[in-house]
Protein backbone atom coordinates (compact mmCIF):
# COMPACT_ATOMS: atom_id res chain seq x y z
CA UNK A 1 0.00 0.00 0.00
CA UNK A 2 1.25 3.47 -0.86
CA UNK A 3 2.20 5.82 1.95
CA UNK A 4 -0.53 8.41 2.45
CA UNK A 5 0.44 11.96 1.52
CA UNK A 6 0.23 14.04 4.71
CA UNK A 7 -0.69 17.08 2.62
CA UNK A 8 -3.94 15.31 1.66
CA UNK A 9 -5.15 15.01 5.24
CA UNK A 10 -7.97 17.29 6.41
CA UNK A 11 -8.06 18.49 10.01
CA UNK A 12 -10.83 19.93 12.15
CA UNK A 13 -9.10 23.30 11.84
CA UNK A 14 -9.20 23.03 8.04
CA UNK A 15 -12.94 22.34 8.15
CA UNK A 16 -13.62 25.26 10.51
CA UNK A 17 -11.68 27.61 8.24
CA UNK A 18 -13.18 26.30 5.00
CA UNK A 19 -16.79 26.39 6.20
CA UNK A 20 -16.49 29.43 8.51
CA UNK A 21 -18.01 27.17 11.13
CA UNK A 22 -17.78 27.35 14.92
CA UNK A 23 -15.91 24.69 16.88
CA UNK A 24 -17.95 24.08 20.04
CA UNK A 25 -15.69 21.38 21.45
CA UNK A 26 -12.80 19.23 20.27
CA UNK A 27 -9.20 19.06 19.09
CA UNK A 28 -8.32 21.30 16.11
CA UNK A 29 -5.61 18.87 15.03
CA UNK A 30 -7.96 15.87 14.76
CA UNK A 31 -7.74 14.31 11.29
CA UNK A 32 -11.03 13.82 9.40
CA UNK A 33 -11.10 10.95 6.92
CA UNK A 34 -14.47 9.20 6.75
CA UNK A 35 -17.83 10.95 6.62
CA UNK A 36 -21.35 9.56 7.11
CA UNK A 37 -24.74 11.28 6.81
CA UNK A 38 -26.89 8.48 8.29
CA UNK A 39 -26.61 8.05 12.07
CA UNK A 40 -27.75 4.44 11.70
CA UNK A 41 -24.75 3.60 9.49
CA UNK A 42 -22.01 5.39 11.45
CA UNK A 43 -18.80 3.40 11.98
CA UNK A 44 -16.00 3.90 14.48
CA UNK A 45 -14.03 7.05 13.64
CA UNK A 46 -16.57 8.55 11.20
CA UNK A 47 -17.49 12.22 11.02
CA UNK A 48 -21.28 12.54 11.25
CA UNK A 49 -22.95 15.01 8.87
CA UNK A 50 -26.24 16.32 10.27
CA UNK A 51 -28.10 17.20 7.07
CA UNK A 52 -31.27 19.24 7.38
CA UNK A 53 -34.07 17.97 5.15
CA UNK A 54 -37.54 19.30 4.45
CA UNK A 55 -39.06 17.59 7.48
CA UNK A 56 -36.20 16.38 9.70
CA UNK A 57 -32.95 17.97 10.83
CA UNK A 58 -30.39 15.15 10.92
CA UNK A 59 -28.34 17.17 13.40
CA UNK A 60 -30.63 16.07 16.23
CA UNK A 61 -29.22 12.53 15.89
CA UNK A 62 -25.63 13.50 16.67
CA UNK A 63 -25.67 11.77 20.05
CA UNK A 64 -26.77 8.52 18.42
CA UNK A 65 -23.84 8.90 16.01
CA UNK A 66 -21.43 9.50 18.90
CA UNK A 67 -22.66 6.39 20.69
CA UNK A 68 -21.84 4.37 17.57
CA UNK A 69 -18.28 5.64 17.51
CA UNK A 70 -18.31 8.88 15.51
CA UNK A 71 -15.37 11.01 16.55
CA UNK A 72 -16.91 14.24 15.37
CA UNK A 73 -20.01 15.90 13.95
CA UNK A 74 -20.80 18.79 11.60
CA UNK A 75 -24.22 20.18 12.50
CA UNK A 76 -26.61 23.04 11.81
CA UNK A 77 -29.61 24.72 13.47
CA UNK A 78 -29.23 22.99 16.83
CA UNK A 79 -28.89 24.09 20.44
CA UNK A 80 -26.46 22.00 22.51
CA UNK A 81 -26.29 22.47 26.25
CA UNK A 82 -23.06 22.82 28.24
CA UNK A 83 -23.95 19.54 29.96
CA UNK A 84 -24.18 17.73 26.61
CA UNK A 85 -20.85 19.19 25.49
CA UNK A 86 -19.09 17.90 28.58
CA UNK A 87 -20.34 14.37 27.82
CA UNK A 88 -18.45 14.38 24.54
CA UNK A 89 -15.13 15.98 25.41
CA UNK A 90 -13.29 13.27 23.44
CA UNK A 91 -15.17 14.17 20.25
CA UNK A 92 -15.55 17.39 18.29
CA UNK A 93 -18.61 19.35 17.20
CA UNK A 94 -18.59 21.98 14.46
CA UNK A 95 -21.73 24.05 13.86
CA UNK A 96 -22.17 25.54 10.38
CA UNK A 97 -24.85 27.62 8.73
CA UNK A 98 -25.69 24.98 6.11
CA UNK A 99 -24.39 21.40 6.32
CA UNK A 100 -24.89 20.65 2.62
CA UNK A 101 -22.98 23.77 1.59
CA UNK A 102 -20.29 22.84 4.12
CA UNK A 103 -20.02 19.34 2.58
CA UNK A 104 -19.54 20.90 -0.84
CA UNK A 105 -16.87 23.30 0.45
CA UNK A 106 -14.97 20.49 2.20
CA UNK A 107 -15.21 18.28 -0.91
CA UNK A 108 -13.93 21.09 -3.13
CA UNK A 109 -11.00 21.60 -0.77
CA UNK A 110 -10.25 17.87 -0.67
CA UNK A 111 -10.33 17.66 -4.47
CA UNK A 112 -7.79 20.52 -4.62
CA UNK A 113 -5.28 18.38 -2.68
CA UNK A 114 -5.05 15.76 -5.48
CA UNK A 115 -3.36 16.02 -8.87
CA UNK A 116 -5.03 13.00 -10.46
CA UNK A 117 -7.10 12.34 -13.60
CA UNK A 118 -10.76 13.13 -12.92
CA UNK A 119 -13.40 12.17 -15.48
CA UNK A 120 -16.81 13.82 -14.99
CA UNK A 121 -19.78 12.38 -16.89
CA UNK A 122 -23.18 13.92 -17.53
CA UNK A 123 -25.99 13.46 -20.05
CA UNK A 124 -29.71 12.96 -20.39
CA UNK A 125 -29.30 9.23 -20.79
CA UNK A 126 -26.43 6.77 -20.53
CA UNK A 127 -24.35 8.52 -17.89
CA UNK A 128 -24.46 5.73 -15.29
CA UNK A 129 -23.62 2.92 -17.71
CA UNK A 130 -20.95 5.10 -19.34
CA UNK A 131 -19.51 5.79 -15.89
CA UNK A 132 -19.36 2.04 -15.22
CA UNK A 133 -17.55 1.30 -18.48
CA UNK A 134 -15.17 4.28 -18.29
CA UNK A 135 -14.25 3.46 -14.69
CA UNK A 136 -13.48 -0.15 -15.62
CA UNK A 137 -11.26 1.04 -18.46
CA UNK A 138 -9.46 3.51 -16.18
CA UNK A 139 -9.01 0.70 -13.65
CA UNK A 140 -6.77 -1.07 -16.18
CA UNK A 141 -4.10 1.58 -15.50
CA UNK A 142 -5.11 3.38 -12.31
CA UNK A 143 -6.57 2.52 -8.92
CA UNK A 144 -9.88 4.26 -9.67
CA UNK A 145 -12.64 5.64 -7.46
CA UNK A 146 -16.07 5.90 -9.07
CA UNK A 147 -19.54 7.15 -8.18
CA UNK A 148 -21.54 4.38 -6.52
CA UNK A 149 -25.27 3.91 -7.07
CA UNK A 150 -27.10 7.18 -7.74
CA UNK A 151 -24.74 9.43 -5.75
CA UNK A 152 -24.64 11.96 -8.59
CA UNK A 153 -26.24 15.08 -7.05
CA UNK A 154 -25.33 18.00 -4.73
CA UNK A 155 -24.97 15.57 -1.80
CA UNK A 156 -23.77 12.44 -3.60
CA UNK A 157 -20.83 14.06 -5.43
CA UNK A 158 -19.26 15.42 -2.21
CA UNK A 159 -19.77 12.03 -0.54
CA UNK A 160 -17.96 10.40 -3.48
CA UNK A 161 -15.02 12.79 -3.13
CA UNK A 162 -14.88 12.11 0.61
CA UNK A 163 -14.10 8.46 -0.29
CA UNK A 164 -10.97 9.55 -2.15
CA UNK A 165 -7.91 8.17 -0.35
CA UNK A 166 -4.94 6.59 -2.16
CA UNK A 167 -6.72 6.21 -5.50
CA UNK A 168 -4.94 7.41 -8.61
CA UNK A 169 -8.00 8.46 -10.66
CA UNK A 170 -11.67 9.28 -10.18
CA UNK A 171 -14.76 8.89 -12.40
CA UNK A 172 -17.70 10.99 -11.24
CA UNK A 173 -21.27 10.98 -12.51
CA UNK A 174 -23.19 14.28 -12.46
CA UNK A 175 -26.97 14.49 -12.58
CA UNK A 176 -29.26 17.50 -12.54
CA UNK A 177 -32.88 18.66 -12.54
CA UNK A 178 -32.38 22.39 -12.90
CA UNK A 179 -30.01 24.92 -14.44
CA UNK A 180 -27.08 25.69 -12.15
CA UNK A 181 -26.77 22.26 -10.53
CA UNK A 182 -23.98 20.90 -12.73
CA UNK A 183 -22.22 24.26 -12.44
CA UNK A 184 -21.95 23.65 -8.68
CA UNK A 185 -20.81 20.03 -9.10
CA UNK A 186 -18.13 20.77 -11.69
CA UNK A 187 -16.65 23.58 -9.57
CA UNK A 188 -16.31 21.03 -6.75
CA UNK A 189 -14.91 18.26 -8.94
CA UNK A 190 -12.63 20.21 -11.34
CA UNK A 191 -12.55 17.48 -14.03
CA UNK A 192 -9.62 16.93 -16.33
CA UNK A 193 -12.00 15.26 -18.81
CA UNK A 194 -15.68 16.22 -19.21
CA UNK A 195 -18.00 13.74 -20.94
CA UNK A 196 -21.48 14.55 -22.29
CA UNK A 197 -23.24 11.38 -23.39
CA UNK A 198 -26.49 12.76 -24.76
CA UNK A 199 -28.89 15.70 -24.78
CA UNK A 200 -32.39 14.26 -24.78
CA UNK A 201 -35.69 14.84 -23.02
CA UNK A 202 -35.05 13.91 -19.38
CA UNK A 203 -36.38 16.73 -17.14
CA UNK A 204 -37.76 18.60 -20.15
CA UNK A 205 -40.89 19.26 -18.10
CA UNK A 206 -38.74 21.30 -15.70
CA UNK A 207 -36.25 22.86 -18.12
CA UNK A 208 -38.74 23.57 -20.89
CA UNK A 209 -36.70 22.71 -24.00
CA UNK A 210 -33.83 20.56 -25.25
CA UNK A 211 -31.81 23.75 -25.81
CA UNK A 212 -32.08 24.48 -22.09
CA UNK A 213 -31.08 20.88 -21.34
CA UNK A 214 -27.98 21.38 -23.54
CA UNK A 215 -27.23 24.59 -21.68
CA UNK A 216 -27.49 22.75 -18.35
CA UNK A 217 -25.20 19.92 -19.51
CA UNK A 218 -22.60 22.35 -20.87
CA UNK A 219 -22.22 23.81 -17.38
CA UNK A 220 -19.82 20.89 -16.84
CA UNK A 221 -17.23 22.89 -18.80
CA UNK A 222 -17.17 25.66 -16.18
CA UNK A 223 -14.98 23.57 -13.87
CA UNK A 224 -12.87 21.90 -16.57
CA UNK A 225 -9.18 22.16 -15.75
CA UNK A 226 -6.90 24.17 -18.02
CA UNK A 227 -6.00 22.08 -21.07
CA UNK A 228 -8.71 19.51 -20.24
CA UNK A 229 -10.63 17.46 -22.78
CA UNK A 230 -14.31 17.40 -23.74
CA UNK A 231 -15.62 14.02 -24.96
CA UNK A 232 -19.01 14.06 -26.70
CA UNK A 233 -21.44 11.73 -28.47
CA UNK A 234 -21.28 13.14 -32.00
CA UNK A 235 -24.38 11.23 -33.10
CA UNK A 236 -26.52 13.44 -30.86
CA UNK A 237 -27.92 16.27 -32.98
CA UNK A 238 -27.47 19.11 -30.46
CA UNK A 239 -24.01 17.97 -29.38
CA UNK A 240 -22.92 17.64 -33.02
CA UNK A 241 -24.10 21.20 -33.72
CA UNK A 242 -22.30 22.45 -30.63
CA UNK A 243 -19.12 20.63 -31.73
CA UNK A 244 -19.16 22.25 -35.17
CA UNK A 245 -19.53 25.68 -33.55
CA UNK A 246 -16.92 25.17 -30.79
CA UNK A 247 -14.25 22.80 -32.13
CA UNK A 248 -11.64 25.56 -32.20
CA UNK A 249 -12.41 26.67 -28.63
CA UNK A 250 -12.02 23.36 -26.72
CA UNK A 251 -10.02 20.12 -26.92
CA UNK A 252 -13.00 18.10 -28.19
CA UNK A 253 -12.87 14.37 -28.88
CA UNK A 254 -15.89 12.83 -30.61
CA UNK A 255 -17.32 9.33 -30.79
CA UNK A 256 -20.20 7.95 -32.82
CA UNK A 257 -21.68 5.32 -35.07
CA UNK A 258 -23.28 7.51 -37.73
CA UNK A 259 -21.48 10.90 -37.70
CA UNK A 260 -17.85 10.99 -38.76
CA UNK A 261 -16.00 11.00 -35.42
CA UNK A 262 -12.60 10.41 -33.84
CA UNK A 263 -13.73 7.00 -32.56
CA UNK A 264 -16.26 4.98 -34.56
CA UNK A 265 -17.69 1.45 -34.65
CA UNK A 266 -17.81 -0.73 -37.77
CA UNK A 267 -19.01 -4.28 -38.43
CA UNK A 268 -21.45 -4.20 -35.52
CA UNK A 269 -22.72 -7.63 -34.56
CA UNK A 270 -25.72 -7.74 -32.20
CA UNK A 271 -26.25 -10.74 -29.95
CA UNK A 272 -28.82 -11.50 -27.26
CA UNK A 273 -26.37 -11.01 -24.41
CA UNK A 274 -24.09 -8.41 -25.91
CA UNK A 275 -22.54 -7.16 -29.12
CA UNK A 276 -19.22 -6.67 -30.82
CA UNK A 277 -17.73 -4.17 -33.23
CA UNK A 278 -14.50 -3.26 -34.96
CA UNK A 279 -12.91 0.03 -33.99
CA UNK A 280 -12.67 2.00 -37.24
CA UNK A 281 -9.13 2.43 -38.51
CA UNK A 282 -7.93 -0.65 -36.63
CA UNK A 283 -8.48 -4.39 -36.85
CA UNK A 284 -9.35 -4.50 -33.15
CA UNK A 285 -12.62 -6.23 -32.21
CA UNK A 286 -14.32 -4.88 -29.09
CA UNK A 287 -16.67 -7.18 -27.16
CA UNK A 288 -19.48 -5.45 -25.24
CA UNK A 289 -21.20 -7.62 -22.59
CA UNK A 290 -24.52 -5.74 -22.78
CA UNK A 291 -26.64 -5.48 -25.94
CA UNK A 292 -27.88 -2.38 -27.73
CA UNK A 293 -26.32 0.36 -29.84
CA UNK A 294 -26.35 2.71 -26.84
CA UNK A 295 -23.81 0.43 -25.13
CA UNK A 296 -21.66 0.51 -28.26
CA UNK A 297 -21.68 4.31 -27.96
CA UNK A 298 -20.80 4.05 -24.27
CA UNK A 299 -17.93 1.75 -25.17
CA UNK A 300 -16.66 4.17 -27.82
CA UNK A 301 -16.73 6.87 -25.14
CA UNK A 302 -14.61 4.65 -22.89
CA UNK A 303 -12.15 4.10 -25.75
CA UNK A 304 -11.89 7.87 -26.23
CA UNK A 305 -11.26 8.48 -22.51
CA UNK A 306 -8.82 5.58 -22.24
CA UNK A 307 -6.88 6.90 -25.23
CA UNK A 308 -6.49 10.33 -23.60
CA UNK A 309 -4.66 8.60 -20.75
CA UNK A 310 -2.63 6.40 -23.12
CA UNK A 311 -4.16 3.13 -21.99
CA UNK A 312 -3.28 0.47 -24.61
CA UNK A 313 -6.23 -0.67 -26.74
CA UNK A 314 -5.84 -4.25 -25.50
CA UNK A 315 -6.38 -3.08 -21.94
CA UNK A 316 -9.24 -0.79 -22.97
CA UNK A 317 -10.91 -3.76 -24.66
CA UNK A 318 -10.44 -5.84 -21.51
CA UNK A 319 -12.01 -3.09 -19.40
CA UNK A 320 -15.05 -2.90 -21.69
CA UNK A 321 -15.58 -6.65 -21.92
CA UNK A 322 -15.40 -7.14 -18.14
CA UNK A 323 -17.39 -4.18 -16.81
CA UNK A 324 -20.43 -4.79 -14.61
CA UNK A 325 -23.55 -2.73 -15.09
CA UNK A 326 -25.23 -0.90 -12.20
CA UNK A 327 -28.32 -2.92 -11.27
CA UNK A 328 -31.79 -2.06 -12.63
CA UNK A 329 -30.23 -0.87 -15.91
CA UNK A 330 -30.50 -3.43 -18.71
CA UNK A 331 -30.02 -6.16 -16.12
CA UNK A 332 -30.76 -9.47 -17.87
CA UNK A 333 -32.13 -12.42 -15.91
CA UNK A 334 -32.50 -15.93 -17.35
CA UNK A 335 -35.49 -17.95 -16.11
CA UNK A 336 -36.43 -21.60 -16.75
CA UNK A 337 -37.96 -22.45 -20.15
CA UNK A 338 -35.57 -20.07 -21.91
CA UNK A 339 -37.46 -17.01 -20.64
CA UNK A 340 -35.40 -13.81 -20.45
CA UNK A 341 -36.30 -10.74 -18.38
CA UNK A 342 -34.60 -7.40 -19.06
CA UNK A 343 -34.86 -5.14 -16.01
CA UNK A 344 -34.31 -1.48 -16.90
CA UNK A 345 -36.42 0.57 -14.52
CA UNK A 346 -34.00 2.75 -12.61
CA UNK A 347 -35.21 5.66 -14.71
CA UNK A 348 -36.86 6.32 -18.04
CA UNK A 349 -37.17 9.04 -20.64
CA UNK A 350 -37.93 8.96 -24.35
CA UNK A 351 -34.29 8.38 -25.35
CA UNK A 352 -33.72 5.45 -23.01
CA UNK A 353 -37.12 3.95 -23.93
CA UNK A 354 -36.19 4.17 -27.61
CA UNK A 355 -32.82 2.49 -27.00
CA UNK A 356 -34.34 -0.33 -24.94
CA UNK A 357 -37.07 -1.00 -27.52
CA UNK A 358 -34.53 -1.06 -30.35
CA UNK A 359 -32.51 -3.62 -28.40
CA UNK A 360 -35.59 -5.76 -27.75
CA UNK A 361 -36.59 -5.53 -31.41
CA UNK A 362 -33.28 -7.00 -32.55
CA UNK A 363 -33.56 -10.13 -30.41
CA UNK A 364 -34.11 -13.22 -32.56
CA UNK A 365 -36.02 -16.45 -31.98
CA UNK A 366 -38.02 -15.16 -29.02
CA UNK A 367 -41.47 -13.72 -28.47
CA UNK A 368 -40.85 -10.07 -27.61
CA UNK A 369 -42.94 -8.52 -24.83
CA UNK A 370 -42.52 -4.91 -23.71
CA UNK A 371 -43.94 -3.95 -20.31
CA UNK A 372 -43.79 -0.15 -20.28
CA UNK A 373 -44.75 2.22 -17.48
CA UNK A 374 -45.04 5.98 -17.08
CA UNK A 375 -42.08 8.25 -17.74
CA UNK A 376 -42.13 10.89 -15.01
CA UNK A 377 -41.09 14.56 -14.80
CA UNK A 378 -42.12 15.38 -18.39
CA UNK A 379 -44.66 18.09 -17.57
CA UNK A 380 -46.45 19.47 -20.64
CA UNK A 381 -44.43 17.13 -22.87
CA UNK A 382 -45.78 13.95 -21.27
CA UNK A 383 -48.47 13.17 -23.83
CA UNK A 384 -46.27 13.88 -26.85
CA UNK A 385 -43.30 11.86 -25.61
CA UNK A 386 -45.37 8.85 -24.51
CA UNK A 387 -46.96 8.82 -27.96
CA UNK A 388 -43.49 8.92 -29.53
CA UNK A 389 -42.63 5.83 -27.48
CA UNK A 390 -45.72 4.22 -29.03
CA UNK A 391 -44.23 4.90 -32.46
CA UNK A 392 -41.01 3.16 -31.37
CA UNK A 393 -43.01 0.12 -30.20
CA UNK A 394 -44.50 -0.14 -33.70
CA UNK A 395 -41.15 0.37 -35.47
CA UNK A 396 -39.53 -2.50 -33.60
CA UNK A 397 -42.16 -5.14 -34.45
CA UNK A 398 -42.85 -6.35 -30.94
CA UNK A 399 -45.26 -9.18 -30.26
CA UNK A 400 -47.01 -7.95 -27.13
CA UNK A 401 -47.24 -4.55 -25.42
CA UNK A 402 -48.31 -4.20 -21.80
CA UNK A 403 -48.66 -0.68 -20.39
CA UNK A 404 -48.91 0.31 -16.74
CA UNK A 405 -50.05 3.74 -15.54
CA UNK A 406 -52.08 6.67 -16.80
CA UNK A 407 -49.44 8.30 -19.01
CA UNK A 408 -48.43 4.97 -20.56
CA UNK A 409 -51.93 4.67 -22.04
CA UNK A 410 -50.69 7.14 -24.66
CA UNK A 411 -48.10 4.54 -25.71
CA UNK A 412 -50.89 2.01 -26.22
CA UNK A 413 -53.04 4.57 -28.07
CA UNK A 414 -50.46 4.93 -30.84
CA UNK A 415 -49.34 1.29 -30.90
CA UNK A 416 -52.88 -0.10 -31.27
CA UNK A 417 -53.18 1.52 -34.70
CA UNK A 418 -51.04 -1.32 -36.04
CA UNK A 419 -50.59 -3.79 -33.12
CA UNK A 420 -53.15 -6.32 -31.99
CA UNK A 421 -51.72 -7.72 -28.77
CA UNK A 422 -51.93 -4.82 -26.33
CA UNK A 423 -52.84 -5.07 -22.65
CA UNK A 424 -53.51 -1.90 -20.63
CA UNK A 425 -53.04 -2.18 -16.86
CA UNK A 426 -53.80 0.34 -14.14
CA UNK A 427 -51.50 -1.12 -11.50
CA UNK A 428 -48.41 -3.26 -11.02
CA UNK A 429 -50.57 -5.98 -9.45
CA UNK A 430 -52.71 -6.17 -12.57
CA UNK A 431 -49.60 -6.30 -14.77
CA UNK A 432 -48.11 -9.12 -12.67
CA UNK A 433 -51.29 -11.15 -13.07
CA UNK A 434 -51.40 -10.60 -16.86
CA UNK A 435 -47.71 -11.37 -17.40
CA UNK A 436 -47.89 -14.58 -15.38
CA UNK A 437 -50.95 -15.64 -17.40
CA UNK A 438 -49.35 -15.12 -20.81
CA UNK A 439 -45.62 -15.82 -20.31
CA UNK A 440 -44.37 -18.93 -22.04
CA UNK A 441 -41.25 -20.67 -23.28
CA UNK A 442 -38.82 -18.53 -25.32
CA UNK A 443 -40.25 -15.18 -24.17
CA UNK A 444 -38.12 -12.06 -23.78
CA UNK A 445 -39.80 -9.59 -21.42
CA UNK A 446 -38.59 -5.99 -21.15
CA UNK A 447 -39.55 -4.06 -17.98
CA UNK A 448 -39.03 -0.34 -18.53
CA UNK A 449 -40.39 2.65 -16.58
CA UNK A 450 -39.33 5.51 -14.33
CA UNK A 451 -38.12 4.42 -10.90
CA UNK A 452 -41.21 5.92 -9.28
CA UNK A 453 -43.36 3.26 -10.95
CA UNK A 454 -41.74 0.61 -8.70
CA UNK A 455 -41.32 -1.98 -11.47
CA UNK A 456 -39.10 -3.97 -9.12
CA UNK A 457 -42.37 -5.30 -7.69
CA UNK A 458 -43.23 -6.71 -11.12
CA UNK A 459 -39.78 -8.21 -11.63
CA UNK A 460 -39.91 -9.98 -8.27
CA UNK A 461 -43.34 -11.53 -8.81
CA UNK A 462 -42.84 -12.71 -12.40
CA UNK A 463 -39.47 -14.33 -11.64
CA UNK A 464 -40.99 -16.74 -9.11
Amino acid sequence: MKEKNLNQKITVENIVNITKGKLLIGNKEEICENFCRDSREVKEGDIYLGIKGETINGSIYFEEAFKKGAKGAILQDIEISEEQLQKYNNQFIIVVQDTIKAMQEIAQYKRSLYTIPVVAITGSVGKTSTKDIVANVMEQKYDTLKTEGNYNNHIGVPLTIFRLKEQEAMVVEMGMNHLGEISTLTQITKPTVAVITNVGTAHIGILGSRDNILKAKLEILEGLSLGGYVVINNDNDLLHKWYIENKEKYNIITYGIEQESNYMAENILSKEEGSSFTLKGTNKTIEVPVGGNHFILNSLCAIAVGSIFEIPIEKIAKGISSFELTKKRMDTVALPNNITIIKDYYNANYDSMKAALEYLGKIKNKRKIAVLGDMLELGDYAKELHQKVGEEVVKNNLDILITVGEEAKQIAKIAKETMKNIIICNSNEEAIEKINQIKQENDCILLKASNGMHFGEIAEKIQN
